[in-house]
C-alpha cells in the first residue's frame, strides 16, 4: 500500500531520528564537534574574474596503476549503490532522512568492517566524492530538474573517480609550464599523460577526474580556473553592423549556412557497417564469459570509440570556425539543443532526434552578443 492510499507518513526527526540511525542503520553519532550545530557546506569561492574550464588528456597507465584504478572505480560503484540503498532503506522502512554527512560516517563503519575492508585500498576522499555525486543527484531529483537516482551497474555505468585536491599531487615541469608529474592518491608513480596542450602556467588543478570508456582508453580530466580573454567583436565590413550567420541543420546535409556552405554528414555508421557486421558476427560466436568474447567486444568498442572521435572533432572544428568568425547566430532546424557560451568559448552543438520541428527560428548571441 502506497503512501498516498493511507495518507502522508509524518517524517522521524530528534532523539528517534538519531535512535534509529545509530541502532537500525548502523550509522555512528558525530564525534567531532558534537556540540557544534551542523551548518550546510558552501561552495568554493572563485576569485574575481576567474573561470573554471575542463582540460581532458588521455594517459597509458602501467600495469599496476590500471589494476589500482579499476579497484577504485569498482569501490567507487560500490559506495554509491551502498549509500542509495542506505538513503532509500531508511526513508522508506524508518521515514529518517539520510544525507551527505551520514553516508560519510557510514562510510566510516565500512572502511572498518571485515567484509568491506577492501575499501581500505582505496582513497577515502574518493569515495567521499561518490557519495557527493549521489547528494546531487537527490539534490537535482528534489528540485525537480534529474530523475530518481538508480543503481550503477558493472557494465553499464562509466567508470570513473573523481580526486578533489587533496587526493593527488601536481609537480610543474619548469620547462614546459603547464604541464608536470600528477601522482593519484595510493598511487607511488605519476602518470603517462600525453600533454596535447598545455594547462595555464602557474595554476594547480583543482579537481581531477578519471575515466575509462568502453574501450579501455583511460582519460584524465583536470579542472582550472583561469582569465578567459574574451574574443574581439566581428562586424560586417561595410559598417558596424555585427556579422551574423544563419544555420539550417537538416538530414540530406547535417548544417546548410545562409551564404550555401554545407557540412556534409560524415555517415561514419554507413562507412564502417560491413566491418561491425564482421565484428558482431564474431563476437555472437564466442562463448559467453571466455576471454576471446571479450577481445572480440573490445573490437567492437575501439571501431565505436572511432566513430565518435570523428564526430566529436568534426563538430568542435565546426563550431569553433562559426563562434570566431561570427557575432550572431541564428538557428532553425529539427528538435536540437544548442548549448551556447559567452564570447571566447567555443559552443557545443548537441544534435537529437529529428522528429519534432522547432515551430520558431530560435536566434542565440554569439561573441558576446549584440
Amino acid at each position: 500500500m502506497t503512501d498516498s492510499a493511507i495518507g502522508p507518513v509524518a517524517r522521524v526527526t530528534g532523539a528517534e531520528a538519531k535512535r534509529v540511525k545509530r541502532e537500525v542503520l548502523g550509522i555512528a553519532d558525530r564525534r567531532k564537534h558534537h556540540k557544534r550545530r551542523a551548518t550546510p557546506l558552501k561552495s568554493r569561492v572563485k576569485e574575481p574574474g576567474m573561470q573554471q574550464r575542463v582540460y581532458r588528456f588521455r594517459f597509458y597507465p602501467s600495469p599496476v596503476q590500471a589494476e589500482q584504478l579499476v579497484s577504485t572505480f569498482g569501490a567507487c560503484r560500490w559506495v554509491y549503490n551502498e549509500g542509495l540503498a542506505l538513503r532509500v532503506g531508511a526513508w522508506e522502512k524508518h521515514r529518517v532522512s539520510v544525507g551527505f554527512a551520514e553516508t560519510c560516517r557510514a562510510l566510516t563503519g565500512w572502511r572498518r568492517a571485515e567484509g568491506t575492508s577492501w575499501l581500505g585500498a582505496v582513497s577515502s576522499t574518493v569515495l567521499q566524492q561518490a557519495l557527493r555525486h549521489l547528494e546531487t543527484a537527490f539534490s537535482g531529483f528534489f528540485r525537480g530538474t534529474a530523475k530518481y537516482p538508480q543503481r550503477k551497474r558493472k557494465h553499464r555505468s562509466r567508470d570513473s573517480a573523481t580526486y578533489v585536491r587533496t587526493g593527488f599531487r601536481w609537480v610543474e615541469d619548469p620547462e614546459r609550464p603547464g604541464t608536470g608529474l600528477v601522482t593519484l592518491a595510493k598511487q607511488s608513480e605519476p602518470l603517462d599523460v600525453r600533454w596535447s596542450r598545455a594547462l595555464p602556467g602557474g595554476t594547480v588543478p583543482v579537481k581531477l577526474t578519471v575515466t575509462r570508456d568502453r574501450a579501455g582508453r583511460f582519460f584524465l580530466s583536470v579542472l582550472v580556473e583561469e582569465r578567459i580573454d574574451p574574443l574581439p567583436p566581428v562586424f560586417l565590413p561595410e559598417g558596424s553592423e555585427p556579422k551574423a550567420v544563419g544555420l539550417d541543420l537538416g538530414l540530406a546535409s547535417l548544417v546548410t549556412l545562409d551564404d550555401g556552405t554545407k557540412l556534409d554528414h560524415p555517415r561514419l555508421l554507413k562507412k564502417y557497417e560491413n566491418e561491425l557486421a564482421r565484428l558482431q558476427r564474431e563476437l555472437h560466436r564466442k562463448q559467453r564469459g571466455s576471454k576471446n568474447r571479450n577481445k572480440a567486444r573490445l573490437r567492437i568498442a575501439r571501431l565505436y570509440a572511432l566513430i565518435g572521435d570523428v564526430r566529436r572533432d568534426m563538430l568542435d572544428q565546426f563550431t569553433t570556425r562559426l563562434v570566431r568568425e561570427n557575432q550572431v547566430r541564428a538557428t532553425r532546424g529539427r528538435s536540437i539543443q544548442v548549448a551556447v557560451f559567452r564570447m571566447g568559448e567555443i559552443p557545443e552543438i548537441r544534435l537529437g532526434p529529428v522528429s519534432r520541428p522547432v515551430p520558431t527560428p530560435t536566434c542565440v548571441a554569439g561573441n558576446g552578443g549584440v
